[in-house]
């Protein structure tokens, strides 16, 4: 039995007592616990609305209330309790509606019937203490029999969990995950140190678990909480793109934010470098924090690129004045002198860079490389960070072509890649694509693992925005100078013809792009001009839903992607996402909401964190295919595959009928439309523009305001990140025997 305390009553309401029980949730918060009640309740001949608290509940619980009796201009009489009170049903018609109610996978509504009817009030004690009874059922076999077991026993730990977190003014909405990280020892290791939760559990960050502690009686100048709180101003940094941050600013954030002496960071500071949390360095002259594997990575990325660069090309001396020419007859394409140059370059490197815009040639000059290394019978392997980048790289070159986690073969068991330097991938030729987009930790892992006499090929654009997660590896890479590199920039005839290339050159050199001047002539890319946010959202949704689909041919959903600069605001990726739900896909069942969202058959969603479980990675778009309320699970494809997340899992995705131009790196779409408003104008700079603008592959839509527009094209103030990868690649090389030392 559990108690949650809710409000005081009015001098002219007396506390009144009402128990029954709960026929629907029509209401239930996951992060605060409020609740919304239709409950059965003795002495009354309708159900009764019931408002409170409670950090779970379920049809057919029986609620037990104190409070007293209002009445709400909209939703009428209610009972608005001081305390509410949940014990498990006890009438057989309780039980029944509380199993089928999917709070225990495995068991939906069918189930429940027979299992009462087997059973009747004893068939909780039959599940938890007489399981191999439930086998004598039709239809109940070994399998059927463990999972409901498991299920069971889990949804009590939960519970449990959840009443222990909401009674400590926690959301309960993680208790799930919280469960499955640190199982039936939960609550222990939660009292013993709640800060460990903001490291460990994602969804948890360091406000929600300070909040704990406070409630847990920490002190709020505990050297623990200001150790937390360092790591977590970094992890900032981190999510801003830098690997570490300069001493004094990680100090003075870190005082700022947690309202201590600075003095007791700094002392928080030294027993994190002592447990090698952190790592100093010096960047620039200046003395620099890092965390721990982003320091391990950087220092990894450089070592493993010069132990690459050493020795000679797997293929050996090849005559390019002889081999491009056979390329260009084999390919029956002429390379112009910049490419022949390229092709040159890295025939005779072991590590070589091409970046370049869209149209000037980087994919004509892959396919010539392979074509002139498969002749020789060599080992290849294309890579990219996403699946849509690597199914471009196939297609572009007619070979295998897989993201980097599924070349590096994720291990469940051990959780890890099973190629490492321990390991080596099989590869005489490595090409990596969109390296750009590839941040320090991805690189790092996938550098260690190729072995040393292979070459490798980095292509990407550099003027694009950088990863998603910390570092600047292509741009660091190029402007070490270390590396051989190319730089493309001649747009060939044939791309010249697209105004989507024409003009994302134009916004990458600085200029407002161009548009045809009659309105109805057929063109690739377009500028609708809108000035209020309300007019820029109604022409967007209408745009989407209607005019291109009309137009073009597209599929609404499938086919165009909306790609915003921000999540908030009226025109940001939530607003836009719940308003294209409504027109795009509202009618769907079945429904369900976790997190804020609400998910049915049809609905695009986005994979917002890597699962190396699953196989789904941060950016990945996929579409739901099944909402399955008993089972408790919801099924999305992605890239052909069919991907199962559990409800408590929901967290990982959200609707993607709009995305930031940031996950969209790596990608294309058919049709990209783009709201621009000046309400963006922290996001609105060249590289952001240029970035979504080089994501649509056969039209571009800009809608919005011209001055937001111009603010975007002349902005160049993307904040450098702090990293320091370009100066460790100048440096000497890392001692062969000092680099594994330096892994995590």
């Amino acid at each position: 039995m559990v108690m949650f305390a809710m409000a005081t009553p009015s001098s002219d309401n007396p506390l009144e007592s009402l128990s029954g029980a709960v026929e629907r949730v029509t209401f239930h918060s996951e992060e605060t616990g409020f609740c919304v009640l239709r409950v059965k309740a003795r002495g009354h001949r309708d159900l009764v609305t019931v408002v409170g608290t409670a950090a779970v509940i379920t049809p057919g619980e029986f609620v037990s209330c104190e409070g007293w009796w209002v009445t709400d201009r909209t939703y009428g009489l209610q009972f608005k309790t001081a305390s509410l009170q949940v014990v498990p049903p006890t009438s057989l018609e309780g039980i029944e509606k509380y199993l089928g109610s999917g709070m225990v996978k495995g068991i939906g509504p069918h189930f429940a019937k027979k299992l009462v009817g087997a059973f009747g009030e004893g068939v909780f004690d039959v599940i938890e203490t007489a399981p191999e009874r439930l086998t004598a059922l039709e239809g109940i076999g070994p399998v059927r029999k463990q999972r409901v077991v498991e299920a069971w026993a889990e949804q009590k730990a939960i519970r449990n969990i959840m009443v222990f977190l909401h009674s400590n003014g926690v959301g309960t909405a993680r208790a799930v995950r919280i469960y499955k990280t640190y199982g039936d020892d939960a609550t222990q290791r939660v009292r013993e140190n709640p800060y460990r939760l903001a490291l460990d559990i994602h969804g948890i960050g360091f406000k929600t678990a300070d909040a704990l502690a406070q409630r847990l009686g920490i002190p709020r100048d505990a050297v623990i909480r200001a150790q937390a709180g360092v790591r977590h101003v970094l992890q900032e940094f981190a999510s801003d793109g830098h690997c570490g941050a300069k001493q004094t600013d990680l100090i003075d954030t870190a005082t700022a934010m947690l309202e201590m002496d600075s003095a007791i960071i700094e002392q928080a500071i030294a027993h994190e470098l002592d447990a090698e949390h952190l790592i100093a360095d010096m960047v620039e002259g200046q003395p620099c924090l890092f965390l721990t594997p982003l320091y391990r990575a950087e220092v990894g990325v450089a070592a493993n690129l010069h132990r690459l660069m050493a020795g000679t090309t797997p293929w050996g001396r090849i005559d390019t004045d002889v081999v491009i020419p056979w390329v260009e007859k084999q390919t029956e394409c002429i390379l112009s002198p910049s490419q022949r140059d390229a092709v040159a370059k890295v025939l005779t490197s072991k590590v070589t860079v091409i970046t370049g815009g869209p149209g000037v040639g980087k994919t004509t000059i892959v396919t010539s490389i392979l074509k002139a290394l498969r002749a020789k019978r060599l080992r290849v392997v294309l890579c990219a960070p996403t699946g849509r980048a690597a199914k471009r790289l196939a297609e572009s070159t007619g070979m295998e072509a897989k993201t980097i986690h599924r070349v590096l073969a994720f291990d469940p068991k051990a959780y890890g890649f099973s190629h490492d330097q321990a390991n080596p991938l099989s590869a005489d030729f490595v090409v990596i694509d969109e390296t750009s987009m590839v941040d320090i930790v991805l690189m790092h892992q996938l550098l260690h693992a190729i072995p040393d006499p292979a070459a490798v090929l980095l292509v990407g654009d550099v003027d694009q925005l950088p990863s998603v997660g910390p570092g600047a590896v292509l741009s660091d890479i190029i402007a070490s100078g270390c590396v051989p590199t190319v730089r493309l920039t001649e747009i060939f005839r044939q791309a010249a013809t697209s105004q989507i290339i024409v003009n994302a050159h134009r916004i990458n050199q600085g200029h407002m792009p161009e548009t045809p001047e009659d309105p109805q002539t057929v063109s690739d890319f377009y500028i609708i001009p809108a000035e209020t946010p309300e007019e820029i959202a109604a022409l967007l949704l209408q745009v989407v839903s209607e005019r291109i689909p009309a137009r073009f041919a597209l599929h609404p959903i499938r086919d165009i992607q909306v790609l915003t600069p921000m999540n908030r605001g009226s025109l940001g990726s939530r607003a836009l996402n719940a308003a294209l739900q409504n027109i795009l896909n509202p009618h769907a069942t079945p429904r369900v909401t976790r997190f804020g969202w609400t998910y049915a058959p049809g609905d695009k969603v986005i994979q917002t964190v890597n699962n190396y479980n699953k196989e789904v990675f941060n950016g990945d778009i996929g579409q739901v295919t099944q909402v399955d309320a008993d089972a408790g699970v919801v099924t999305v494809e992605v890239e052909g595959r069919l991907v199962t997340y559990e409800l408590g899992e929901l967290d990982e995705v959200s609707l993607a009928y709009t995305a930031t131009v940031h996950k969209s790196q790596g990608s294309e779409y058919p049709a990209v439309v783009i709201p621009l408003a000046t309400q963006h104008y922290p996001m609105l700079e060249r590289n952001l523009l240029y970035t979504g603008v080089t994501r649509g592959r056969g039209l571009v839509v800009l809608i919005g305001q011209e001055k937001a527009l111009r603010i975007a094209i002349r902005t160049m103030r993307s904040r450098k990140r702090l990293t320091n990868l370009s100066a460790r690649l100048r440096q000497a090389q890392t001692p062969p025997g000092k680099l594994e030392a330096l892994l995590p």
